[in-house]
């Protein structure tokens, strides 16, 4: 998948203010100044943004997003989700022990419904927000694609700063960091969103949504 390509001063400049006040500043308003009530808004309001930018920024076609799905690759989708069951089992059975499997154990229809709508209400948008969006129109602030995908996992954690976690914070740095190489790699937008997907069933699943679940932002 393409990352932007080098743009001149003026519109860099203009990029990085945008960049700042999507992936910076909003996160840290809501997480510090913002009642909880305002998450789904701003969410709102920040995916609708995205796809305004999108529209308008030079090269990219929404036909990139429906690329990939002949070339997933799903040994790495294999292993990341793994790697997640593995995370995951740990961190419930350390901290909540209780919770494991909680949603298909007590509530089975409301687990079934999450893995229907989880993939497409949640997953989808912030593909969209902190992949497509990020790599396409913001790349080109990161020449160097170690540092964009560095500065990519950073910011999808700092979007979950309101969750004041270190469980969360610190698995939404090393997913931002395994999106963004899927997002990168073969299977393009695709690849990143299965893999998100997954890994956010998989959190549920298991008992540690507690940790990422709206309902419990402070």
């Amino acid at each position: 998948m393409a990352i932007a390509s080098p743009q001149a001063p003026t519109r860099r400049a203009r990029l990085g203010v945008e960049f700042a006040l999507i992936y910076l500043a909003a996160p840290v308003v809501l997480a510090t100044a913002l009642p909880p009530s305002w998450l789904h808004p701003l969410f709102l309001g920040v995916t609708a943004a995205a796809i305004g930018l999108l529209r308008v920024t030079p090269d990219f076609r929404w036909r990139e997003l429906g690329h990939g799905w002949r070339s997933l690759d799903w040994r790495e989708i294999g292993l990341v989700a793994a790697l997640t069951a593995v995370a995951s089992l740990g961190f419930v059975l350390w901290l909540v022990p209780e919770s494991l499997l909680r949603l298909p154990r007590r509530v089975p229809g409301f687990w079934l419904l999450l893995m229907v709508l989880y993939p497409i209400l949640s997953a989808l948008p912030q593909e969209i927000v902190f992949r497509a969006l990020f790599f396409r129109r913001y790349g080109a602030l990161f020449p160097d694609r170690r540092v964009a995908v560095l500065v990519n996992g950073g910011v999808f954690a700092l979007a979950h700063l309101l969750f004041w976690s270190p469980v969360t914070l610190s698995m939404t740095f090393v997913g931002g960091l395994l999106f963004a190489r899927g997002y990168l790699g073969r299977g393009g937008f695709a690849q990143a969103w299965v893999m998100h997907a997954i890994c956010g069933l998989i959190i549920f699943t298991m008992g540690l949504g507690m940790f990422f679940y709206h309902g419990a932002v402070r």
